[in-house]
């Protein structure tokens, strides 16, 4: 074969197909394509012509259409699909050739194919790509990790097929490893509390202020406009407005309330508590998804009781206002705890990873995208060591002019029986960074009673312990004896 391609896609479902297609329309990429069924390649090919894909039947084709070094990017389902497929191209790449993951593998298995992989002196990289089918197709946001050397030619491939935000490409070499694969993982959390969010202003809308899904809808409008423009605003605003054609009645109201979980936004919350690191926003939304799905539960639910009062408005636009801060100041929340996240997540496993830069690459293509992104990048940008985004000037701001809305939302939900988690417990979160005292000092004292935990004191040096089952007096011991 005379020709050769500068990336190859393995695996081509609709978002391998779509990437290819992407790949293919960029000027200075020639694309080859494999999947295991002959059949879909075919028909991808004969679909799209215009791509001037080189198809290959079987792996072996695959492998020797492509130029040296081979760079292929497989999109395949998570786990022993993937596995397979990166044992097929070891066994045929040599010293120097890239193999990309852009599936949504779990950052740890990352970890360990990258190893494996790397000690046959071949480059391994885990790249998370969000924006699903249409980003594919048109321009995602993408976060490779692995080594320099495979993104100086990795690099300049991803940047023609990324999306554009303010003339720059939503992709940056992450950092080594899994780190790319990490912080795909934290986005897909950040998106899951977007997302509740999102649901709970919409519940209060409803229930407390009796809008209906068309004006609400309208609501949305009006504040994508604003501070909280986003994809998730924008298409909340549609499905809002939809009306289902069988009954006539809002879309909203005849699709059963019961979320699903592809599962990146557990592994967020798994991930997040080795780390030690809160993320209690993105883990309420986990946690409504599941109670969501509890069906049987949820339907023996008659005769519990509510004793509920009635949340007076007596200001509707007020009201709507009040909603709006309280989102917006939530939001600020569950993108500091990711950002958190992936700075404990750095930490642990020695990557260098920019959080300026993270930011930027999420402006445009992904899930997520939204305006105020530049805001996190600028307050990364003046202080790369920010210990919170809740402590930026511009953040801090924001949440003081909310604040008052935020209590107000979250107390009057509570006592009219609305649902509201994520409101509530990143209100609580707020609450907990700014106090000057946790009762977790009570907690130190009933471990050292049960199980000689030990603790520190405020006014000493050293680790103590006291002799509840003795004469209560206190020793100095070390963390190390217990």
């Amino acid at each position: 074969m005379s020709e050769k391609a500068n990336i190859g896609v393995v695996g081509l479902a609709v978002m391998g197909s779509n990437l290819a297609r992407n790949l293919a329309s960029r000027e200075g990429n020639r694309v080859a394509v494999y999947n295991r069924s002959v059949e879909r390649t075919n028909l991808l090919v004969s679909e799209h012509p215009e791509a001037n894909f080189i198809a290959a039947a079987d792996i072996d084709a695959f492998v020797s259409s492509l130029a040296k070094p081979r760079t292929a990017i497989i999109m395949v389902q998570a786990g022993p699909g993937t596995d397979a497929v990166i044992h097929q191209l070891t066994e045929r790449f040599e010293p120097g050739d890239i193999i990309v993951d852009g599936g949504n593998a779990l950052f740890t298995d990352t970890l360990r194919r990258e190893k494996e992989v790397s000690a046959k002196g071949i480059h391994f990289v885990g790249a998370g790509i969000s924006g699903g089918e249409e980003g594919a197709l048109k321009g995602p946001s993408i976060m490779p990790g692995g080594s320099k050397e495979a993104y100086q030619t990795l690099g300049p491939i991803l940047a023609s097929i990324a999306a554009v935000a303010e003339g720059e490409p939503c992709v940056t070499h992450v950092g080594t490893d899994g780190a790319g694969h990490f912080v795909k993982m934290i986005h897909n959390g950040i998106e899951y509390a977007d997302m509740q969010l999102i649901a709970e202003a919409y519940d209060i809308l409803r229930q407390a202020g009796g809008f209906t899904p068309s004006e609400i809808a309208e609501i949305f409008v009006q504040w994508n406009k604003g501070e909280l423009e986003s994809y998730l605003i924008e298409i909340t605003a549609e499905v809002l407005k939809q009306v289902d054609a069988k009954t006539g009645k809002p879309f909203v109201d005849v699709v059963l309330d019961a979320a699903g979980s592809k599962g990146t936004g557990v592994w967020t919350v798994q991930t997040a508590l080795n780390l030690g690191t809160p993320v209690s926003g993105i883990a309420e939304a986990v946690f409504a998804r599941s109670l969501s799905s509890q069906s049987a539960q949820r339907a023996g639910n008659s005769g519990m009781a509510s004793h509920t009062e009635a949340w007076s408005i007596a200001d509707r636009d007020a009201f709507v206002e009040d909603v709006r801060r309280a989102l917006y100041a939530s939001k600020i929340v569950a993108y500091a705890q990711g950002f958190d996240a992936i700075r404990a997540g750095a930490k642990e496993y020695n990557w260098e990873i920019n959080l300026g830069a993270v930011s930027k690459i999420w402006r445009g293509g992904c899930i997520i995208r939204a305006q105020f992104l530049n805001r996190i990048a600028d307050a990364y940008g003046k202080n790369e060591n920010l210990l919170s985004l809740l402590f930026d000037e511009y953040f801090a701001n924001a949440i003081d002019a909310s604040l008052s809305s935020w209590r107000k939302v979250v107390a009057h939900s509570s006592l009219a029986g609305i649902p509201n988690p994520a409101f509530a417990s990143s209100l609580s979160y707020y609450d907990g960074l700014r106090a000057k005292r946790l009762p977790a000092a009570l907690v130190q004292g009933q471990r050292d009673f049960f199980g000689a935990h030990t603790y520190k004191r405020v006014d000493l040096d050293g680790v103590f312990h006291t002799l509840w089952s003795g004469d209560r007096s206190e020793i100095e011991t070390t963390p190390s004896s217990h």
